[in-house]
C-alpha cells in the first residue's frame, strides 16, 4: 500500500487505491480556474466511486460550519468523502491539504449532516478522502478509505 504524503492524517486500516483515466474535458476545466477545476474533480470522483459500486446519496451539502463534498453508500457503510483536486504537481499532492484539523471538522459535519437528514441510517460510517490530479489530458485518482 502506498504511503500518504507527509502531513496527511491517517488512521489504522487506511486503504488506498489508484486509477488513471483520460478525460477530454480536463483541459477546458483547468483553463477556467479553480472553481471549475474543483467541480471537474468532484465529477471525476463521483464517476470513480459509482464505477466501484458506491451509490451517491448527497453532493455539496452545506451548513454554517462547512461543506461535505460527497456522501456515498458503500454497502452498509455511509461514507463522507472529501475531494481534493490539483492540476499538475507544482502545488503538492492533493491529500497534503487534508490536515488533522480538516478531518476533525469533517467529523463534526457528519453529525450535522445526520441531524439535517433524520431519515438516513447506517450501521457504520466512514470519512474518506479522494485525490484527483489533473496533468494534461490525464486524470489520476487516489482513494483513502477510513482517513478519519
Amino acid at each position: 500500500m502506498p504511503s500518504l504524503p507527509r502531513g496527511v492524517a491517517s488512521s489504522p486500516g487506511v486503504a488506498a487505491t489508484h486509477g488513471v483515466a483520460s478525460s477530454p474535458s480536463v483541459g477546458s476545466a483547468r483553463g477556467r480556474g479553480r472553481a471549475a477545476l474543483g467541480k471537474h474533480g468532484e465529477d471525476v470522483a463521483v464517476r470513480w466511486l459509482e464505477r466501484r459500486g458506491m451509490v451517491v446519496v448527497d453532493r455539496n451539502w452545506r451548513c454554517a460550519r462547512g461543506e461535505i463534498d460527497i456522501v456515498v453508500r458503500d454497502g452498509d457503510v455511509l461514507a463522507f468523502v472529501e475531494v481534493k483536486t490539483r492540476s499538475g504537481q507544482g502545488t503538492g499532492h492533493p491529500l497534503e491539504a487534508v490536515t488533522a484539523q480538516k478531518l476533525g471538522r469533517l467529523r463534526r459535519l457528519v453529525l450535522a449532516w445526520f441531524r439535517a437528514h433524520p431519515g438516513h441510517r447506517a450501521p457504520a460510517i466512514r470519512v474518506d478522502c479522494i485525490a484527483v490530479t489533473v496533468i494534461g489530458d490525464h486524470v489520476g485518482v487516489e482513494y483513502v478509505a477510513g482517513a478519519a
